[in-house]
C-alpha cells in the first residue's frame, strides 16, 4: 500500500481492517515487526530527537494516532483513511485476537496495572489468550538485569503480539533496541492503554474522541502531568501544519 508523506513522516494509509490484515500476515509468517502509532506529540518530539527519528525510519508500519493528523492530511490533499489510536487497538481488535487465539503479552505501566488490565480484558473477552504481563520498575530500560529478565519472560511466553505501555518515546525506543532479540511477530507501543483498561485513568467519552478533544479530556483529568505537553509542546503543531500548507501552495 502506498505511503502518505506528511510532516517528514511516511504514514501507512491504513484503517483497522488494513492493520488487522498486516497483523494476521505477520503472525502467520512468523515475522518480527513493530508498529508505531504517531500522534501530534510524536511529531514534535521527532524534530528534537535523532534516536526517535531512527525508530521511525526502521518501523514496519506507521499509522496516524490523532484526529488533527487526519484532518491535516485532508486539508493538505493527502487524505489518510482513519485515526488508529494505540488505545483503540485492543478494544477494537480484541474480539478478533480472541477468535484467532493470538497470544498476547502486556508490558508496562505502574506496578499492578498490567495485571489488572489483563483481568479486565478477560472480563470483556473471556477467551482472550494473555500469556503474560509485567510492570517493570521505573528506569528499568537502563538496567541490563531488568532487560534480560524481560526478554527471558518474553521468550518463555512466546507471544504473537507484545503491547508496550511506557509512554513515548520510551516505549518505541525500547522496542527498537530489543525487538530483534526477543523475536515476536508484532510489537506495538500503546501509551496509557493499560491504565485505561485497568480503570486507573478514565478515557474520554467517545464523542470527544471523535471530534478530536481527547487531549482536552486528558488535560482536565491530569492537569499537573499533561499541561506542558498539550499547552506548550503540542501547540507547536499549528506552526508545523501552517508551514506544510504554505509549501503546498
Amino acid at each position: 500500500m502506498k505511503k502518505v508523506s506528511l510532516f517528514n513522516i511516511n504514514f501507512d494509509n491504513y484503517d483497522f481492517n488494513d492493520l488487522s490484515k498486516f497483523i494476521d500476515n505477520s503472525i502467520s509468517r512468523g515475522d518480527n515487526r513493530f508498529i508505531v502509532t504517531c500522534n501530534v506529540d510524536h511529531i514534535i518530539k521527532l524534530r528534537k530527537s535523532k534516536s526517535f527519528s531512527e525508530v521511525y525510519r526502521a518501523a514496519d508500519v506507521v499509522v496516524a494516532d490523532g484526529a488533527p493528523i487526519v484532518w491535516s492530511s485532508k486539508i493538505l490533499g493527502k487524505p489518510l483513511k482513519s485515526k488508529l489510536s494505540g488505545s483503540d487497538i485492543l478494544p477494537i481488535l480484541g474480539s478478533s485476537f480472541e477468535n484467532k487465539k493470538y497470544k498476547i503479552f502486556l508490558l508496562g505501566a505502574k506496578e499492578g496495572v498490567a495485571k489488572k488490565a489483563s483481568e479486565n480484558l478477560k472480563k470483556t473477552f473471556p477467551n482472550i489468550n494473555i500469556v503474560g504481563y509485567y510492570s517493570p520498575p521505573i528506569g528499568f530500560e537502563e538496567s541490563s538485569y531488568e532487560n534480560e529478565k524481560i526478554k527471558k519472560m518474553l521468550k518463555r511466553a512466546k507471544p504473537d503480539i507484545l503491547f508496550v505501555a511506557l509512554g513515548a518515546p520510551k516505549q518505541e525506543l525500547w522496542i527498537y533496541n530489543n525487538y530483534q532479540d526477543y523475536n515476536i511477530p508484532i510489537s506495538i507501543g500503546v501509551g496509557a492503554t493499560l491504565d485505561f483498561i485497568a480503570g486507573n485513568i478514565k478515557r474520554a467519552p467517545v464523542f470527544m474522541q471523535k471530534i478530536g478533544l481527547e487531549w482536552f479530556w486528558r488535560l482536565l483529568k491530569e492537569p499537573k502531568r499533561m499541561w506542558k505537553r498539550y499547552l506548550v509542546e503540542d501547540s507547536k503543531f499549528i506552526y508545523i501544519f501552517i508551514k506544510e500548507l504554505l509549501k503546498k501552495k
